[in-house]
């Protein structure tokens, strides 16, 4: 092992981190959107927008990020659609993720009692009132374990976004074994820099679990 080697490389592969983290967090952000959506559609049942809904969860959830990221950057150019690499990476991350995330606060508006709705509509409140305040906030609470274990997830799938030529921490590592051929150097940097993206994100979910957990048992 080279740890001078290793030193040098380090600049390189936080520039990499940033970047990384940069497009990951962009992409979870858009999953929350895109899954509350597609959960409320689901929820609500409303008729054409949940056939849509549904058509565009089993898409996503049963085809891989690889092959979304190779359509939105190299197909949707021959329809004259262009968008950068670092959109190309969020967009595909957003809706992939999108997918599992819908389905994880769907599961979570399930769990919660029809006598709630009917509790807060006693108190005053009308439907989209009821659910704001009272449904929705339940349904994340109750959804926390699976919305984390779908961000480290995704944060995951990042490793992908090399194959697009997007300078994260996968491709950096690959550049450098190609040119300098320190395989064993350039990937104990990776596995320590996805550490240091990933970790973090574990423990703050472990907290926040039992934060809850604790809230809701006492326990």
């Amino acid at each position: 092992m080279d740890w001078d080697v290793m030193i040098s490389y380090l600049p390189l592969y936080r520039d990499a981190l940033l970047l990384t983290v940069k497009i990951g967090w962009q992409g979870v952000l858009l999953t929350f959107i895109i899954g509350v959506f597609c959960a409320v559609v689901i929820h609500l049942r409303t008729p054409v927008l949940r056939l849509i809904t549904g058509v565009y969860i089993e898409l996503f959830r049963n085809t891989p990020l690889l092959v979304q990221l190779f359509f939105l950057y190299f197909a949707l150019p021959k329809i004259g659609i262009r968008i950068s690499a670092q959109t190309c990476g969020i967009l595909g991350l957003g809706l992939l993720g999108g997918a599992y995330m819908a389905e994880t606060f769907r599961s979570g508006l399930e769990n919660i009692a029809p006598i709630q709705a009917e509790s807060a509509q006693s108190l005053g409140m009308n439907r989209a009132q009821a659910f704001r305040y009272v449904i929705l906030p339940q349904a994340v609470s109750s959804s926390v374990p699976g919305l984390l274990a779908n961000v480290i997830f995704l944060l995951k799938e990042t490793s992908v976004f090399s194959t697009i030529s997007l300078m994260d921490l996968m491709f950096t590592a690959k550049d450098l074994i190609g040119m300098y051929a320190k395989t064993m150097e350039c990937l104990t940097l990776l596995v320590v820099f996805y550490l240091i993206m990933l970790l973090p994100v574990s423990i703050l979910g472990s907290f926040v679990e039992r934060r809850l957990r604790h809230a809701e048992f006492g326990n």
